[in-house]
């Protein structure tokens, strides 16, 4: 039987179980019906190690601002105070490069035009100015981005939100996410895809290249991905873009679904930057997603042109 394992992003998420629903629902609008097909699947799910509760508002799952929070609502960024001056030079770079410190040309619900599409297929990124998405929630979320990475490239204690217990966040979520796949592969003879969004595709690439215990899987997706990101990858061990392939685990091929005006997937095209023996192999499918917030995982499962590609990796 044909198998997913999905890894989820930034931010607060409801239950494991109603998430992984959710998933399964918007693949179906888009035309992948993973139960019709008899295909299992499965979230690595690790939101309750930042947070205590899950979402509770199942209607506002990753709507415009439902899982930002408001302009009332701000996040904390006084831990940048703790970090240790040979880390602070990676905070300092990425909080300049996501910008969200820019002030607002309006006020906290200012919303830029839409930008002019760029004619050519070598796309710098969109500055953050210009997406149009309420100022609040574009600097909510790259707040978030920046500590999730931080916490996670460099392995940084935390206190498990639900638990209680310290743990290094890196290889705490390096042990879910092997765990994970290690029990979907027992016994599956069919094809098995990891799916990763937002901030789940640094988990996943991380863990399909620099992990020994993590087993093979077939074919490989990343949706609204920060791996892009100079700060992000130079900053895996070993790094090098000719060959950043994990083709150790990875036995067949990656697509990277994106779209342009998501804030998340900054430097959104891959291929020059995850080479395989000096040769770019991945392919890099841009997407339109609707509304103003286009990081939002269901926005980008209800794509068409990303469901074809992930019945092409489960061979159906």
């Amino acid at each position: 039987m044909p198998h997913v394992t999905f890894v989820h992003g930034i931010a607060n998420k409801p239950p494991k179980d109603q998430l992984l629903d959710n998933w399964k629902y918007y693949l179906s609008a888009g035309g992948l019906d993973l139960d019709a097909n008899d295909v299992s699947c499965s979230m690595v799910y690790w939101a309750d190690v930042m947070y205590p509760e899950p979402e509770a508002d199942a209607s506002s799952f990753e709507s415009d601002s439902g899982d930002v929070g408001t302009v009332s609502e701000d996040d904390d960024l006084s831990w940048i105070d703790d970090v240790p001056r040979k880390e602070r030079a990676f905070v300092d770079s990425l909080r300049q490069r996501l910008r969200f410190d820019v002030e607002s040309p309006g006020n906290d619900e200012y919303v830029a035009e839409i930008p002019m599409e760029p004619s050519s297929e070598e796309q710098s990124p969109i500055p953050f100015e210009a997406v149009p998405l309420p100022w609040f929630i574009k600097r909510r979320a790259m707040k978030r981005l920046l500590k999730d990475v931080y916490y996670y490239l460099f392995n940084k204690p935390w206190k498990h939100a639900t638990s209680g217990n310290e743990v290094l966040v890196r290889d705490h979520i390096r042990e879910l996410f092997i765990n994970q796949l290690a029990a979907d592969a027992a016994g599956n003879d069919g094809a098995h895809v990891v799916v990763g969004h937002s901030m789940g595709t640094v988990i996943s690439y991380d863990c399909l290249k620099h992990v020994d215990a993590c087993v093979p899987v077939t074919a490989y997706m990343t949706v609204g991905s920060p791996l892009g990101i100079s700060e992000v990858h130079d900053n895996f061990a070993g790094y090098d873009r000719r060959d950043a392939f994990p083709a150790e685990k990875l036995g067949g091929g990656w697509v990277n679904v994106y779209d342009r005006l998501d804030p998340v997937a900054f430097d959104a095209r891959l291929a020059n930057d995850y080479q395989r023996e000096r040769t770019k192999v991945i392919i890099d499918e841009k997407v339109k997603n609707s509304g103003t917030w286009r990081h939002s995982s269901w926005k980008y499962f209800g794509q068409e042109v990303l469901c074809e590609h992930l019945i092409n990796m489960l061979e159906l």
